[in-house]
C-alpha cells in the first residue's frame, strides 16, 4: 500500500515513522507547504521508504495531485482542511482518515459523505486521535460484547510526569484548542437526553497507577459522535484528567474573561484581545519542551448480556519514549491513526463509507496493534447476575 501523510507537524511525522515500519507500506509521502523540516526528519530516517513531496492544501488541483499519490490519505492538517481533503480524496478514489475537529462540524461534513464514498469504493474515517479516536474505539469495542448499553464514562489527559507551578500542565497541542475545550459546553447524555453541561464543573476523583489521584471535569469535544451513537443509552459523558487544583485556577481566567475569543480591552488607545494575550503568557510557561509528557486514560462501558450486569474497563497509561523523544500523546494519538490506515490498506477494515471510529474501528485488533508499539491497553471485566 502507498499512504500519503499530509502535514509534517509532530502526529504527521509522528504517524509517517509509523507507518514505514509496516511490512505492507510500500511507499509514504509526507507532504506539507513547507518541507524544509520534513526533509530534515527524512535524512534522520534515512529510508527510501519515505518520500517528500510539497503541497499547498489551499490549491485544489495540487492537493488533488498529492492525495491521488497514494491508496490511502491520512489527514493531519488543522481540522479547517479536513472537509476539503475528505472531499478530494473521495474524487480520487483514495481512502482517508483525519485526527478530527469538533469545531465548525468538521466531522459532521466527513459523515455526511457516507453514500458517496460507498458508491465510490472509499472508506472514511474521521477523528483518529484520542479523544476522540481511541476513546471511540474502545467504546466501540467494549458496547459490541453487550446485548445492550446503560452507561458509558469516558477519562482522559495529557499531563507532565513531574508538574511545574502555576497550572501543572504542559500543552501538547495548540493553546487555541485548550482554550475551547475549557470554554465552550460539554455536551453528555442523562436519562436519555443530550444536555450542556459548563466546562470546568463537577470534579471528581480519579486514581491512576504511579499518579495518584486526578481531578477529572466536564470539558467540550471529547464525546463527538459518541452521543449519536449511542443516543438510546441512559448516560455518556466524557471528563478530563489533570493534577489536583487544575480546574479551579483555568475556571478563575475563564470567569475574567481572559479565553473569552472576543473579548478586549483598550490599553494606551490600544485595542487588546484578552484571549491573545493569556495565550501570550502561557505558551512559554506551558511549553513541554524536553520534559517528559504522560496520556492517562480510562474508558468505562456498562450494560447487559444474559442476564448478567456487566462492565469493561479499558485503562491505558503511556509516557514519552525517552530514546526516541517522540511524546506520550504523539504515541497515543500517531499510532491510532497509522494503525487504522494500515488497517484499512490491509482489508482489516473493509467497509466502505464514512463512518465515526466506534463504528468500523475492530477493538481487539486495534489494541493488538497498540500493544506491538509499546502503548498497552488494558481490558478488565465486572460481572453481577440480574436482581429480579
Amino acid at each position: 500500500m502507498k499512504i500519503v501523510v499530509l502535514g509534517a507537524g509532530l502526529m504527521g511525522k509522528q504517524a509517517a515513522r509509523d507507518l514505514i515500519a509496516g511490512d505492507a507500506v510500500e511507499k509514504v509521502y509526507l507532504a506539507d507547504r513547507n518541507i524544509d523540516q520534513a526533509n530534515i526528519f527524512k535524512e534522520k530516517l534515512g529510508s527510501d521508504k519515505l518520500e517528500v513531496i510539497q503541497v499547498d492544501a489551499s490549491n485544489d488541483e495540487n492537493l488533488a495531485a498529492a492525495i491521488s499519490k497514494g491508496d490511502i490519505v491520512i489527514n493531519a492538517l488543522f481540522y479547517t482542511f479536513n472537509e476539503k481533503v475528505a472531499a478530494t480524496a473521495l474524487q480520487c478514489g483514495v481512502h482517508s482518515v483525519d485526527l478530527g475537529g469538533h469545531i465548525g462540524g468538521a466531522t459532521d461534513a466527513v459523515l455526511k459523505m457516507h453514500e458517496k464514498a460507498q458508491k465510490k469504493g472509499v472508506t472514511l474515517i474521521p477523528d483518529l486521535g484520542v479523544a476522540p479516536g481511541m476513546i471511540n474505539i474502545l467504546t466501540g469495542y467494549g458496547a459490541s460484547k453487550l446485548n445492550q448499553v446503560s452507561d458509558i464514562r469516558l477519562f482522559v489527559g495529557g499531563i507532565p510526569v513531574h508538574p511545574e507551578p502555576p497550572l501543572e500542565y504542559n500543552h501538547v497541542f495548540s493553546l487555541e484548542g485548550v482554550f475551547d475545550h475549557y470554554t465552550d459546553k460539554s455536551h453528555v447524555l442523562r436519562d436519555g437526553k443530550l444536555v450542556e453541561v459548563e466546562s470546568l464543573s463537577e470534579i471528581e476523583y480519579v486514581q491512576f497507577e504511579d499518579f495518584g489521584e486526578l481531578e477529572a471535569f466536564h470539558t467540550s469535544g471529547g464525546t463527538s459522535t459518541l452521543t449519536e451513537t449511542f443516543s438510546d443509552i441512559n448516560s455518556l459523558e466524557y471528563k478530563t484528567l489533570r493534577y489536583k487544583g487544575h480546574a479551579a485556577k483555568v475556571k478563575l481566567l475563564v470567569d475574567l474573561g481572559l479565553t473569552d475569543r472576543t473579548k478586549t480591552v483598550t490599553i494606551d488607545n490600544r485595542e487588546v484581545n484578552l484571549r491573545s494575550v493569556l495565550k501570550a503568557v502561557l505558551e512559554p510557561i506551558t511549553e513541554l519542551g524536553e520534559k517528559q509528557d504522560a496520556v492517562v486514560l480510562r474508558v468505562i462501558v456498562s450494560g447487559v448480556k444474559d442476564d448478567e450486569e456487566i462492565t469493561y474497563e479499558y485503562n491505558m497509561v503511556t509516557v514519552k519514549d525517552q530514546e526516541t523523544g517522540v511524546t506520550a500523546m504523539a504515541r497515543a494519538t500517531a499510532y491510532t491513526i497509522s494503525v487504522v490506515a494500515q488497517m484499512i490498506g490491509k482489508g482489516i477494515i473493509d467497509k466502505r463509507g464514512a463512518y465515526p471510529p466506534e463504528m468500523i474501528v475492530p477493538g481487539k485488533e486495534y489494541i493488538a496493534e497498540m500493544a506491538k508499539r509499546g502503548v498497552e491497553i488494558k481490558e478488565s471485566v465486572r460481572r453481577s447476575t440480574l436482581q429480579n
